[in-house]
């Protein structure tokens, strides 16, 4: 416990806006020596913006650091970790290809030669130190996902680090990796290194933090310290506090939705204990069943990372199912191609506008006939496009849609995020879908677009379209659903009207408290 111990960073009215958006505003926070303090909060609330801002990758607009009482402009990465700040971010930065050893001196040495048997002994000290077990000259592409962010850390303590930022380090983790990983935390706080724990698992956050600091929407909505508390017997009262600091914004009304509207009974798609594997071949899915009526706007909230893709993927045909089954108008289309099931009519708006839904090099018009090509009137024969044609479908898109782009030759990536994915949307939306999943529609849009979206598939909806929405924006969900299936560690744990249902209520369930 460190709350009388010396303070190494202060961070003092931290400000950051994009696109004048506030990620952060007027953020007070600090760090004490041999802390593990918790910056916990939903998605986007603004952590990871935060600690950007401390590891240099961003600069700040306004607000003051200072580093072992100094104040300082941290300019750059190398600025941050020359001054003993260290981040080990979500997504590992290792080559997988090269030992354990090679990239933990990757870019730390400027002779000619590598001092292999010098930086393998110093190596062996720090994992020592800090009960980091790890086998130096095993390639990174051998280990698992908890040994590969010990090496993350590994690597930063040989850089001399004193100050480590994790970001959500247990997202990739197994339960037995997650209580190892939480043991050599301790260890390395007892050794006098001090820990920022970025998470959104509130459980987590009260076990292993001596302090917990709380962002909503990029501000601060709370800390509260741990220090000489009874965890397992004031757990379930402490888990309310946060909840309520996490989610006790009014800034939606609860009644918007009060007005719920008559749904067919009529089921379009239906899951039945869905089973699927991750990119990392463990189970993402866990007997996933539900189904979406006619018109039915679904909603499926869930803190990032917790199987929505996987879900999403294999509805639209792009992960393999390993059990149980997909029904579209009582036709089993379980592990069929993207083709057949697209000519079914289930189409898939990606999260990730410009790597998978568009070619950021190509036209709007070639954008827009991505799943028709082949057909009349834009191709004859399959073979010779009409290219007329085409640039006269895709100006009445850009017109029905509101895009702004000066014509139909306009290359997708001069265009907007928000212009983009109105593209992208009016492309499936002229398929006349009977299914259309969206994940994340409308992440970092501006308001305006993000409004128009969202009225964009209540107008579908209207018109009979059956919608599955993804969404970590509990706003989002509240607005455009008409029930809400929230997503945890691969599993619906719980199917909700939206009618009668609050926020908090749902972020609860989003943080896995069920109780």
């Amino acid at each position: 416990m460190a709350s009388g111990g010396e303070t190494v960073v202060e961070m003092r009215g931290i400000t950051k806006c994009f696109g004048g958006m506030f990620a952060n505003d007027d953020i007070d926070f600090d760090l004490k020596r041999g802390e593990i303090h918790a910056l916990l909060g939903e998605n986007g609330a603004g952590k990871t913006t935060l600690m950007n801002i401390l590891s240099g990758m961003y600069h700040p607009d306004s607000g003051e650091i200072f580093i072992k009482g100094k104040k300082v402009r941290i300019g750059s990465p190398r600025e941050s970790l020359e001054l003993g700040i260290g981040m080990v971010y979500q997504h590992l930065t290792l080559v997988p290809t090269l030992s354990v050893l090679e990239n933990i001196f990757l870019g730390t040495n400027r002779k000619f030669l590598l001092p292999k048997k010098e930086a393998e002994k110093r190596v062996r000290a720090i994992s020592k130190k800090y009960g980091i077990d790890v086998d130096p000259h095993v390639e990174i592409w051998q280990l698992s996902a908890g040994e590969q962010e010990r090496v993350e850390i590994l690597k930063l303590f040989y850089r001399g680090s004193d100050v480590l930022i994790l970001d959500e380090p247990t997202s990739v983790l197994s339960p037995i990796e997650i209580d190892d990983f939480f043991a050599v935390l301790k260890s390395m706080a007892d050794a006098g290194k001090s820990v920022i724990f970025i998470t959104h698992k509130i459980e987590e956050a009260l076990f292993i933090s001596d302090r917990v600091t709380i962002l909503k929407k990029g501000v601060k909505g709370g800390e509260i310290d741990l220090s000489g508390i009874d965890i397992e017997n004031e757990g379930a009262r402490l888990k309310e506090k946060i909840v309520g600091m996490m989610f006790k914004d009014a800034s939606f009304s609860e009644a918007a939705k009060e007005e719920s509207r008559k749904i067919s009974d009529r089921v379009v798609l239906a899951l039945d204990g869905i089973v699927a594997k991750s990119d990392r071949d463990v189970e993402a899915l866990k007997k996933i069943t539900f189904d979406i009526h006619e018109g039915e706007i679904f909603g499926i909230a869930g803190v990032d990372g917790n199987g929505q893709k996987e879900l999403a993927e294999v509805i639209a045909g792009q992960r393999k199912v390993e059990s149980g089954t997909i029904t579209l108008n009582e036709t089993e289309i379980t592990n069929r191609s993207i083709r057949f099931i697209n000519e079914m009519g289930v189409f898939y708006v990606t999260e990730d506008r410009i790597e998978e839904g568009s070619v950021a090099n190509f036209s709007l018009a070639e954008n827009a006939i991505f799943r028709c090509y082949r057909n009349e009137p834009f191709a004859k024969s399959g073979i010779l496009l009409n290219m007329d044609r085409i640039k006269n479908y895709c100006d009445g898109l850009i017109e029905s849609y509101s895009i702004k782009a000066q014509s139909s030759d306009t290359i997708v990536k001069t265009l907007s995020g928000g212009n983009i994915q109105k593209l992208i949307l009016a492309r499936e939306f002229s398929y006349c879908p009977a299914v259309l999943i969206c994940n994340k529609p409308t992440h970092g849009l501006d308001v305006m677009t993000m409004q128009y979206i969202r009225n964009e598939l209540k107008a579908q909806s209207e018109k009979g379209v059956s919608v599955l929405m993804i969404s970590s924006d509990l706003d989002e969900i509240k607005e455009v659903s008409d029930r809400i299936g929230v997503i945890f560690k691969g599993e619906i744990i719980q199917i909700l009207p939206n009618r009668g249902t609050s926020k908090k209520q749902i972020g609860r369930l989003m943080l896995g408290i069920t109780d």
